[in-house]
């Protein structure tokens, strides 16, 4: 349960009855106030300022005091220079910009989150039609942004729509501290700098934008044709009856109600409905790891809730357990479509942390608290049969009263060392022997993984070991293939 101290939760969802996630409002940013803007120098200003050396070396082949002369001119070209930059930057300073940021408050996790920037330009200097602005958003420190520099070619009387892209690393509270502007001046001698102070906070969430990827396709799935073809594979509750079309399963044919409409008529049914789902969310010191540049638990609580929200949308009834060394978390099975929210309520703010878990007491847990049959998913990683030789024991311990699923999130990089095509040439040098011991490593790594995994499926264990990014798909498919089979 979380604490009294922690922030208050604001859920995501607007409706209770469906589980489509609307995106929440746009934050307020406060009315831009510009500050003190100040002169910055152009490439071409240095270029004309360096011209006027040549003065000085062209009239000093003038017979008499030619040097003297150049020396003077030069000091003339160069106050005439720098007296039009001034000039150049005061007619820059009749642009009037105002600049407003877009976004949504709560951002996802290890996704490119949009950020949209508005700038609006009203008068002008005489006859100015257009020129170039370059915005440098101050977004928070450990963000990626795609794009460390916009350039706009704006004109008067315009309003110009840009958009970046922002790749949050951790979950929690952030905030923009505002956006510098350069303006060049009509001559392009100057550039007149100055600073907006928009301040714009955001709460970075688990992966929602995920969550309502997967819950358009659930519906998707619910109403047309990918929820017939699922059906087919299996189900023992009876849903409604359909025409015939050609593919469909002779044995499934109504024939009572076939001989009363006159036409062809199918039995639709589908998996059976109630069924508890618990998963067993590992927070320990193996959930640590970075990986495709998000700690592993934060992958594995994306899966978490993709899960709960594919087992909720079936109707099942799906608990979460987080735990190290011991149960930190414990949220009982429930159903309800609602219900999603206090899950998140719960575990989105949770961290990963540098102790060992404790597998068998976890499971004891489980097996003191249900008799009934249940999917008992862990998410967790897998190092080797005899480093997770704990793992092993407890989830063998499930096996048979429940139905034990061990999902291990593998880091991709060892896929790509482990298969890259690499040879040893005769004038091998000692970068092409260091990616040989890195691949040979890497395939030890997996075989190892392998073994334990193979050790899990003789106890009657179901596994599914699969590069962390794409880990939420495939075991959502993985429950929806369990459920249309009936093997709960």
């Amino acid at each position: 349960m979380t604490n009294a101290s922690q922030p208050e939760f604001i859920s995501p969802f607007h409706r209770q009855a469906d589980l489509v996630i609307q995106p929440p409002p746009p934050s307020k940013p406060r009315p831009p106030q510009p500050t003190v803007p100040h002169l910055l120098p152009t490439a071409r200003l240095y270029v004309l300022l360096g011209l006027g050396l040549l003065i000085p070396l062209i009239l000093a082949w003038i017979p008499g005091n030619g040097i003297g002369v150049g020396w003077a001119v030069m000091a003339l070209y160069d106050i005439t220079v720098l007296i039009l930059t001034l000039v150049d930057y005061q007619r820059s300073q009749r642009w009037n910009i105002q600049v407003t940021r877009q976004c949504d408050a709560r951002l996802s996790i290890g996704r490119d989150n949009p950020i949209h920037l508005t700038v609006t330009v009203g008068s002008g200097p005489d006859k100015a039609k257009q020129t170039q602005l370059q915005l440098r958003d101050s977004y928070p420190q450990d963000f990626q942004a795609d794009q460390e520099q916009l350039i706009l070619q704006i004109a008067p009387h315009t309003a110009t729509d840009v958009t970046y892209y922002v790749f949050p690393p951790r979950r929690g509270a952030f905030q923009w501290q505002g956006l510098t502007l350069r303006l060049l001046g009509p001559q392009g001698l100057a550039w007149k700098a100055w600073q907006i102070p928009i301040e714009t906070q955001v709460d970075v969430y688990p992966d929602l934008m995920g969550l309502r990827l997967l819950s358009v396709r659930l519906s998707l799935e619910s109403a047309g044709g990918v929820r017939r073809r699922q059906r087919t594979l299996g189900g023992t509750e009876f849903a409604e009856l359909q025409e015939y079309n050609r593919g469909d399963d002779l044995r499934l044919i109504d024939w009572k109600a076939t001989a009363r409409r006159g036409h062809p008529l199918v039995r639709v049914c589908e998996p059976e409905r109630d069924q508890p789902l618990l998963i067993l969310l590992d927070r320990g010191r193996l959930m640590t790891a970075q990986v495709a540049g998000l700690k592993r638990f934060d992958w594995a609580l994306n899966t978490t809730l993709s899960l709960a929200m594919a087992g909720l949308r079936r109707g099942d009834r799906v608990g979460v357990c987080v735990f190290d060394n011991e149960i930190h978390t414990w949220i009982p099975p429930q159903s309800g479509n609602s219900y999603l929210s206090r899950i998140l309520e719960q575990v989105y703010n949770l961290e990963p942390v540098m102790t060992e878990s404790d597998y068998v007491a976890v499971a004891s847990r489980v097996l003191s608290q249900y008799t009934r049959r249940a999917l008992v998913v862990l998410l967790t990683d897998i190092v080797d049969a005899i480093a997770s030789s704990e793992l092993l024991a407890a989830m063998a311990r499930l096996s048979p009263r429940f139905l034990p699923f061990c999902v291990a999130l593998r880091d991709p990089v060892v896929d790509t060392q482990a298969h890259q095509a690499l040879a040893l040439t005769p004038e091998a040098n000692d970068i092409q022997i260091q990616r040989l011991y890195e691949q040979a490593i890497a395939l030890d790594l997996l075989h190892q993984r392998s073994v334990a995994f193979a050790q899990l499926q003789q106890q009657g264990v179901l596994v599914l070991d699969a590069p962390a990014p794409s880990i939420s798909e495939q075991l959502v498919d993985q429950y929806l293939l369990l459920k249309a089979r009936n093997r709960l």
